[in-house]
C-alpha cells in the first residue's frame, strides 16, 4: 500500500512563496504519477499540478501555471511544489495523492492527510 505524508503548509502573506513535500512509501514500480489537489472550505477538491514519478510530464491546473512548480525524483521518494505569488484564492488543504497523473481525481488511488495552506491579504 502506498503511504503519503504532506509538509509545509503554513500561514503566509499574498505575493510570499511556500513549498510543500510529499514524502511517498511503499511503491515499488514507478509507472504512476504523483498528483498535487486543493480543498477550500464549501469546494470541490481540485487538481492542481501532476508529475511522473520519474519526475516527468509535468502537468498544471490553468489557475496556478506559471505560479507553481511540480518537481521530484523516485530516487528521493519526495516530490514538491514551490508555490510562488501566492493569492489568498490559494488558501486551501492541499493533498497529494498517487494515480493516473491528470486531473481527474477519481485516477488516484492513495492519498495524503493535508497540509493546510492560509495566505493573507
Amino acid at each position: 500500500q502506498v503511504h503519503l505524508v504532506e509538509s509545509g503548509g503554513r500561514l503566509v502573506q499574498a505575493g510570499d512563496s511556500l513549498t510543500l513535500s510529499c514524502t511517498t512509501s511503499g511503491r515499488i514500480f514507478s509507472i504512476y504519477a504523483l498528483g498535487w489537489f486543493r480543498q477550500a472550505p464549501g469546494n470541490e477538491r481540485e487538481f492542481v499540478a501532476s508529475i511522473t514519478y520519474s519526475g516527468g510530464m509535468p502537468y498544471y491546473a490553468d489557475s496556478v501555471k506559471g505560479r507553481f512548480t511540480i518537481s521530484g525524483a523516485n530516487a528521493l521518494n519526495t516530490y514538491y511544489l514551490q508555490m510562488n505569488d501566492l493569492k489568498p484564492g490559494d488558501s486551501a488543504v492541499y493533498y497529494c495523492a498517487d494515480g493516473e497523473g491528470g486531473p481527474e481525481k477519481l485516477g488516484y488511488s492513495y492519498w495524503g492527510q493535508g497540509t493546510q495552506v492560509t495566505v493573507s491579504s
